[in-house]
């Protein structure tokens, strides 16, 4: 897209930038965002003035605060130079291509030797209960500084395989490098055919992300995510008293590993949502967010679940944690 083009935020908004204004990859990098472009970012939040996809959460929610997870997702990643580059450090590649163990692809098939063997990956519904110890890794990995996009912006920009020659000149990378795959994964991810009982779609944009809700559950819902008392180390939790079943008609978003924000939101038939309180070993406290499929019939009969807990698609309700970043909407 060439520069000058005019930036158009979502039609609540009435703020209006250049598109040259906004950042891009370069070399593997982000630019950084120009010092007036920066200058603006922190005149809104030191007069607390509302940015664009706020404006939009508050004419959809307006009786709701937009929640400090959401939030978070809005903060330009300006000074972040090696986003792309600190995904692929991660070792477990399983977690990278798929994003989460499997959780966001009941489709994927594992080869036998490649599952990872922590054993508290997946579980029994029956072990959801006080007492339980796990060991919930994925909790406490600090956030990605992926953000979102303004939401034309995200428009813009192809997301497709079809466009990925496109997709790889828009962010200066080269075909074979590591950070293209990654890209590529999560754009194949997203484009995967649904299995029987899922219905699913990648939000780019806030808009988006809010408007994928809203489409399935109404406006009458509200929005969970896993909640850490404070950075910690310990990944050895028991879960407390207070296990809550949220509802069966949940949407759950998993954060995918993008140049930006990008959550693959889906709901699957049968699925029940659990706030789940915790108590780490060093006496960190957490609420966090689990799911129990309770019909598996139509997942890969390869799928890193069954590898772990030794039983058939179909058979036992299948549950997990959700990763830290993860986010859900309910009913209320």
């Amino acid at each position: 897209m060439a520069a000058g083009c005019p930036l158009k935020f979502h039609p609540n908004s009435k703020i209006q930038l250049p598109f040259s204004s906004f950042y891009k990859l370069s070399s593997m990098e982000f630019r950084f965002l120009p010092v007036l472009i920066i200058a603006i970012m922190l005149a809104f939040a030191v007069s607390h003035a509302a940015l664009p996809a706020e404006m939009y959460w508050r004419s959809v929610f307006p009786n709701t605060p937009m929640p400090e997870a959401l939030r978070n997702l809005l903060i330009p990643a300006a000074g972040n130079k090696n986003m792309l580059s600190d995904m692929v450090k991660n070792k477990d590649t399983v977690a990278d291509a798929f994003g989460n163990y499997a959780y966001s692809n009941p489709s994927m098939e594992v080869v036998d030797g490649n599952a990872p063997t922590d054993k508290d990956v997946y579980f029994f519904e029956n072990e959801l209960h006080q007492g339980r110890k796990m060991n919930l890794k994925d909790l406490i990995k600090k956030a990605s500084k992926a953000t979102f996009l303004p939401h034309s912006v995200a428009e813009s920009i192809p997301f497709s395989t079809r466009k990925f020659p496109e997709i790889l000149k828009y962010f200066s990378l080269e075909a074979k490098s590591a950070e293209a795959n990654l890209l590529k994964q999560t754009i194949e991810n997203c484009e995967r055919p649904s299995i029987d009982g899922e219905e699913k779609y990648c939000a780019t944009s806030l808009a988006s992300f809010i408007d994928s809700g809203i489409s399935k559950l109404g406006k009458n819902i509200q929005l969970l995510s896993n909640e850490l008392e404070k950075e910690t180390q310990n990944q050895e939790f028991t879960i407390d008293q207070g296990v809550k079943m949220m509802g069966e008609s949940e949407i759950v978003c998993h954060k995918l590993k993008y140049a930006y924000a990008v959550f693959l939101c889906h709901s699957i038939d049968k699925t029940a949502l659990y706030t789940v309180p915790l108590v780490g070993a060093d006496g960190t406290r957490a609420k966090a967010l689990a799911v129990c499929h309770k019909d598996t019939s139509a997942w890969n009969p390869k799928h890193l679940a069954f590898q772990i807990l030794k039983v058939k698609p179909g058979t036992v309700p299948i549950c997990h944690f959700l990763v830290r970043e993860t986010l859900a909407w309910v009913s209320n």
